[in-house]
């Protein structure tokens, strides 16, 4: 593999979920590991189970069995198999109406909600305007309820239908313990958000950074789940970074690590809105590019944000303003220093840029490859591959609807024992 950038995404596979074998090498119930193969597959036959999961024949038809006695997975005809004599051929999949979950992205602007089915497809979606300042978290509970409110109302369902909730939302989550230390929507530290989401709903919820939630989208519906080691790096209003290795979201010893956008790359440097200074986000996010613009360009920031003043930036750039053009590119070096310092730590096969900023090519275009490249030991044999991707909100959502699924699947199985 090489290191330039692409935009060309990987063909989606059939089924969700991580596609790697030893994915199942994980100690869960066999059950478990025989029902999460099926869904990864989108349909498969008891032969191939037996085959990938190294059990016998008749252990598959007993485990199958008893997943369709549970409503979990079902028969239907396989067409690709054929016909021949005797029984008519047959393959399994999931029952999808045996379950729903609904994923939510929190972000600066705007909410987006997905609702899916147990086999993780998508049933429909929403995304209602927030509010641009922060504020106390029971406002932005009132938030979600009307988010849930305006979703169920269109799928044609209610609460009753779901059996979990997944929430991405900026800043420093503790996934463990549902709480929110910091986050640019909140007006205060440390918030039990997780649980006040539960509370007033009642439903199971899973909370996480949001980078997190579009890592586990590439994991679950993207290039991601041919892939045992990748990283996602989120160019939004702040910088994010989700990462997988050996087929697992890792967080770190306390859920609060791979905060790119808040490692220091200047001592002493530009203040962030994390409240320290020198981190990388206070020299590529829009509150540092429209700071920057304000001083070169003489372009009076945002009193509501920096979207115009972003999109006066651009335009600038476009027409070939060499300071404009400066901005960008002095953003696309700290960039690429990001970049290579992920790339020297974690050898990743896959690198994925992604975010609403990934519009402002100045910032990645031809050079950054290189720049990555000269940069890290391996240089111009750098294996690490980084693609570009156009993630809409509902990407971001979808990833929180694979948390939830994944939480509700350990909850159905977790009284068996690990095989």
């Amino acid at each position: 593999m090489d290191g330039d950038l692409s935009s060309t995404a990987t063909p989606p596979l059939e089924g969700c979920g991580p596609a790697l074998a030893d994915q199942l090498s994980l100690p869960k119930p066999l059950r478990q590991r025989v029902f999460e193969y099926v869904r990864g597959q989108g349909r498969t036959a008891r032969s191939d189970i037996s085959r990938a999961l190294g059990i016998s024949p008749g252990s598959a038809t007993t485990l199958t069995a008893d997943l369709i006695r549970a409503n979990l997975i079902r028969e239907v005809a396989d067409p690709e198999r054929g016909q021949g004599r005797g029984r008519p051929r047959v393959a399994l999949e999931i029952v999808p109406e045996a379950g729903h979950v609904i994923g939510i992205k929190l972000g600066d602007d705007r909410h987006t909600a997905a609702l899916s089915d147990f086999a993780g497809r998508l049933i429909c979606d929403l995304t209602l305007p927030a509010s641009t300042k922060a504020r106390p978290s029971y406002q932005i509970v009132d938030e979600i309820g009307a988010l849930l409110t305006g979703l169920l109302e269109k799928a044609g369902k209610t609460l009753r239908d779901v059996s979990g909730i997944g929430i991405g939302m900026v800043g420093i989550v503790d996934h463990a313990q549902g709480i929110v230390h910091w986050s640019p929507l909140l007006d205060s530290t440390d918030q039990a958000f997780g649980a006040a989401v539960e509370e007033r709903f009642g439903l199971p919820v899973a909370l996480e950074n949001d980078a997190n939630m579009l890592t586990l989208s590439e994991l679950w519906f993207g290039a991601g789940r041919v892939k045992s080691d990748f990283a996602v790096v989120t160019l939004e209003k702040g910088v994010g970074m989700g990462l997988v290795l050996n087929n697992q979201l890792y967080r770190g010893s306390f859920g609060m690590g791979l905060e790119l956008g808040h490692t220091k790359v200047q001592m002493e440097g530009a203040l962030c809105r994390c409240g320290q200074r020198g981190c990388l986000e206070a020299y590529i996010s829009d509150d540092a590019l429209t700071r920057e613009a304000a001083t070169v360009l003489n372009l009076a920031p945002d009193t509501d944000g920096p979207a115009s003043t972003m999109a006066a930036l651009y335009q600038q750039a476009a027409a070939g303003h060499a300071p404009a053009l400066r901005i960008f590119q002095r953003a696309g070096r700290f960039l690429a220093l990001g970049l290579s310092n992920v790339v020297q730590l974690f050898d990743p096969a896959l690198l994925i840029l992604s975010g609403e900023r990934m519009t402002y090519e100045f910032m990645y275009a031809d050079h950054l490859s290189a720049d990555v490249q000269a940069l890290v030991l391996s240089q111009n044999k750098m294996p690490c591959k980084i693609e570009i991707r156009g993630h809409r909100d509902l990407h971001w959502a979808r990833g929180a609807t694979a948390r939830a699924l994944a939480d509700m699947t350990d909850r159905l199985f977790n009284t068996e024992t690990p095989a």
